[in-house]
């Protein structure tokens, strides 16, 4: 059945052909852009834009265009903003329920806002359950935003510290013997998480945050036999965890905690006669109340476009060749 088309006339003031120009971009590329991603028509005449395609599009791409045409005011507009925006307005938003919209972190840095329906169910999962999985490829956000949520928590002293644990897996690499202390070891292993938290709270606010135990910095070997109460504990890079290592850290939350476990399945580094334990702990917990599962995929990535194409290529690749990651479970748990 054909999809009723639905046509939209746009009129932007102030008439710049400045700002124009930045909207539209070198040869029309943002709006060829936004045609693409929404499957509409875009004709424009200087501030005169008409929009052809399914009602929903339309709606969408009129607001887009709208809300670009703001930003010229004051910034340069290139391809990755067109790319995040579209992430954060596309048809997929429409599609959900009011209920993934609206959820920002709050920090002292500023607000963190979800980007797409999957980020908005993360960051509300993260907030629900004591213990939510994020799980999908690079640049979708997984760790960015599990660490907006652990400073969020400890800046309104839901917790008392956060601790970071990362399996301590070398990427394919040998990189022989670390020098330093426990804490410069694992350094290197949680340098995104580091960065993010750099951007959230500042450099030094972070190390005297270190310094005093705040913030920890763990090794998951080394959470064996301990109780975490009252803390906000990031698992990350969880797809090089062994079964055994993912059992023994999700027994490790106490009371007044919550953990959150990231990862990609399609891209662990343990041996291949190992399980991941982030894989093995999808197939066990996906039923158990009060676990929550967020799973990403391409369309959620909001680095540059082409990290997107490349994820769509590895993922159409992994269906030819049978190896697909486990399939998203039906409920959060």
């Amino acid at each position: 059945m054909d999809v009723p088309q639905q046509v939209a006339d746009l009129s932007l003031k102030p008439d710049d052909n400045r700002r124009l120009a930045n909207l539209c971009g070198q040869f029309d590329q943002h709006l060829r852009q936004i045609e693409q991603r929404l499957n509409v028509e875009i004709r424009n005449r200087g501030s005169e834009f008409h929009i052809e395609g399914a009602p929903e599009a339309v709606s969408t791409a009129t607001g887009l265009i709208k809300r670009l045409y703001d930003e010229t005011e004051a910034s340069e507009i290139s391809p990755e903003r067109v790319h995040i925006f579209l992430q954060e307005s596309g048809l997929a938003d429409i599609a959900e329920n009011d209920d993934t919209k609206g959820h920002v972190i709050k920090t002292r840095r500023g607000l963190i806002e979800a980007r797409g329906p999957n980020q908005a169910h993360y960051l509300a999962h993260m907030e629900r359950c004591d213990l939510s999985f994020g799980i999908g490829p690079a640049g979708t956000g997984k760790t960015y935003l599990a660490v907006a949520a652990a400073v969020s928590a400890l800046e309104r002293e839901q917790v008392r510290r956060i601790v970071l644990v990362r399996p301590a897996v070398e990427a394919g690499e040998r990189l022989g013997f670390l020098p330093g202390d426990m804490s410069q070891k694992v350094d290197p292993y949680l340098r995104p998480i580091y960065d993010a938290l750099y951007e959230m709270l500042g450099f030094e606010k972070v190390a005297r945050l270190v310094e005093r135990n705040v913030i920890e910095v763990a090794p998951l070997a080394f959470m064996r036999g301990r109780t975490l109460n009252e803390a906000f504990v990031i698992l990350d890079e969880a797809q090089n965890a062994t079964v055994e290592q993912m059992k023994m850290f999700l027994t490790r939350i106490g009371f007044g905690s919550r953990a959150v476990v990231t990862g990609d399945v399609t891209q662990t580094d343990l041996p291949s006669s190992r399980m991941s334990g982030l894989r093995n702990a999808i197939d066990i917990l996906q039923h158990i109340r009060g676990v929550s599962f967020t799973f990403f995929d391409a369309r959620d990535v909001v680095r540059h476009p082409l990290v997107k194409r490349i994820v769509e290529a590895y993922e159409k690749n992994d269906r030819k060749t049978g190896s697909n990651p486990p399939a998203a479970p039906s409920g959060d748990g």
